[in-house]
């Protein structure tokens, strides 16, 4: 054995150091073996939730058995949550590179079970006490303490939901594995389309006791808007129908075509800064309420002009075609008095032309507009809805900007702030820059059934922190009316009687861009130049374009501006067209990113 040159208390030292090493690297391994499973572990319950949840959906309309699949859920999300929320896994945390992958891992099991255990399982704890057959109309009436019962547990569910979405969306996700950044990425948007509903369901329950006259009569006043003649929010105002609710009972209260209200030579209410583009067209005639981009001044122009014709409304809401279709999907096809039967496949294309090809009498259009409202309002208040149904359409028309809501209590009008049901014009904030693409019908004719848009944006020169950038907006309209256009009846064509020749189709567009930027290049249609104006402080352009069958015109816009923000949207007139979405994103990715309305 060879002598050593060490004395024994160096040589003791090293025994206990290579001891410690020994034991460090046991440790290390333990803690390893001990993180991995319990993360295979929390995968595996986290899977499981995701396999389980779908039968919520499938069982909304059976709340015993949605909540029996919640607590299943909520048992795993919490046994992955505890996983990975132990002194050991939190530890390694502070580990380079895995210790964000750990974080992460456990910042998103936790939040996902704050959602079900915070949000969706009181929710429906409470709900499954009166079933959900409670939220739909039976025999024209609803129980408004069916909403009242929900308040409480919604209200603190949408905190505890959009804590959650806060909570994933603040997670760091450069230093994540592709995978885990993906996975994220998806629950971010997941907890979005989540916090968004819990937020809805909250407003709803604080606002429809009061709309439905738990504390009084209300009268409301439903306008119906005709995407075939395009105004900025949809389509001019072609029917109105008046309604009273008492008690949670509904009641058709009359209805009034667009002939049955007077003109007037100057607009009824004030129009601000909108009648340096519109003049006074807005405020002197019902069917041109919707030409502005804010509702509530609709509303309340609309409000005045029902109280000339002797009529008081204390709220206003708007839908259209679109959204109706997607409502005949919760009540099923309706019978009208004509024989025809309205179905989600055909309403659309019924009521936004077939009915002009069929009658050529406006009085004889405006008499199967109603006896078509009149129908589905005895649809939807007879009880035989389908509720899943009903609250999904009544989301996806919200979120298409196809329905609004207004009242003139303002107490109902703060519930309703930030929503899309008050159709506040688009506005940036400090994410995202917003546009605003309308069109109106300058034809004075049906012909926008015809017209597609295609809208566009783009980012280039995207960055970090606050860096030049451009946004690109790019506007077509396409006439694909047929070839023969001008042998269409005069309801549809216009006839000429605007200057337009039949079978042409005029479009009066705006485009209201997002405060910050400033335009580098612009191109309008053709030969013919820009208009404009300054509404709210932002710049808004205008321009005028006819198209005969077949042709198409473009317009474009590049902005220019050193910001962080990421993300643009362009809020679209929304068309007879349901498959063309009203709302156009575009996220400022490295290699730059754009989506369509086409």
């Amino acid at each position: 054995m060879p002598e050593t040159f060490l004395p024994p208390a160096a040589r003791t030292v090293g025994r206990v150091v290579v001891w410690a090493l020994g034991l460090a690297l046991l440790f290390v391994l333990f803690v390893v073996g001990w993180i991995g499973v319990r993360g295979y572990l929390a995968y595996d319950h986290l899977a499981s939730a995701q396999r389980q949840a779908p039968a919520i959906a499938e069982n909304i309309g059976d709340l015993s058995a949605a909540t029996a699949a919640l607590d299943r859920v909520g048992r795993d999300t919490s046994a992955a949550r505890e996983l990975t929320s132990d002194p050991l896994w939190r530890g390694a945390e502070g580990v380079p590179w895995v210790g964000p992958q750990l974080a992460a891992v456990a910042d998103a099991a936790a939040a996902v079970d704050d959602v079900v255990t915070g949000t969706a399982k009181p929710i429906a704890a409470v709900a499954d006490g009166f079933g959900v057959e409670a939220f739909v109309p039976v025999n024209g009436r609803i129980d408004t303490s069916v909403f009242a019962a929900l308040a409480g547990p919604a209200e603190e569910g949408a905190r505890a939901a959009a804590s959650a979405r806060d909570d994933v969306e603040a997670i760091d996700r450069a230093p994540l594995v592709p995978p885990l950044a993906d996975a994220i990425g998806s629950l971010d948007g997941l907890l979005s389309e989540v916090a968004s509903g819990t937020d809805a369901l909250s407003r709803a329950s604080r606002l429809l006791p009061s709309m439905l006259g738990a504390d009084g009569p209300r009268d409301h006043l439903l306008l119906v808007q005709n995407n075939a003649e395009w105004r900025t929010l949809g389509g001019i105002v072609g029917a109105s129908t008046f309604l009273r609710a008492d008690k949670g009972a509904i009641e058709l209260d009359g209805q009034l075509s667009s002939a049955d209200f007077d003109r007037y030579d100057d607009a009824v209410l004030d129009l601000g800064e909108y009648a340096s583009l519109y003049g006074a067209k807005p405020g002197r005639y019902i069917q041109n309420v919707t030409q502005v981009p804010d509702f509530s001044l609709t509303a309340r122009l609309a409000q005045e002009l029902a109280k000339r014709e002797g009529r008081d409304v204390s709220s206003v809401m708007s839908i259209d075609p679109v959204a109706l279709s997607y409502l005949l999907q919760a009540t099923g096809p309706v019978r009208l008095p004509t024989g025809d039967e309205l179905t989600s496949e055909n309403v659309v294309q019924l009521l936004l032309n077939d009915v002009y090809l069929r009658y050529e009498d406006p009085r004889q259009q405006d008499a199967f507009f109603a006896s078509a409202a009149g129908a589905v309002f005895t649809a939807m208040t007879g009880g035989q809805v389908d509720p899943g149904a009903l609250v999904s359409a009544l989301g996806r028309a919200g979120a298409e900007h196809r329905l609004y809501l207004w009242s003139a209590d303002e107490d109902d009008e703060k519930i309703l702030a930030d929503t899309t049901l008050a159709g506040a014009p688009p506005a940036s904030d400090a994410d995202t820059a917003r546009f605003g693409v309308y069109f109106n019908d300058g034809t004075g004719s049906k012909m926008d059934y015809y017209m597609t848009p295609a809208v566009q944006l783009g980012w280039s020169g995207c960055g970090t922190g606050a860096t030049p950038r451009t946004l690109s907006l790019k506007v077509s309209l396409t006439n694909n009316a047929p070839a023969d256009a001008a042998s269409l009846p005069d309801y549809i064509t216009g006839g000429g009687s605007y200057g337009v020749p039949a079978g042409t189709a005029r479009t009066v567009g705006e485009i209201y861009l997002p405060k910050g930027f400033t335009i580098s290049a612009a191109t309008p249609p053709g030969d013919r130049a820009f208009g404009g104006a300054i509404v709210d402080g932002r710049q808004v352009l205008s321009y005028s374009v006819d198209l005969e069958p077949g042709e198409t015109a473009t317009v474009s816009v590049d902005l220019t501006a050193d910001t962080a923000i990421r993300d643009a949207e362009a809020w679209v007139t929304p068309t007879a067209d349901a498959t063309l979405s009203p709302v156009v994103r575009a996220s400022c990715a490295p290699a730059g990113t754009g989506l369509s309305l086409e």
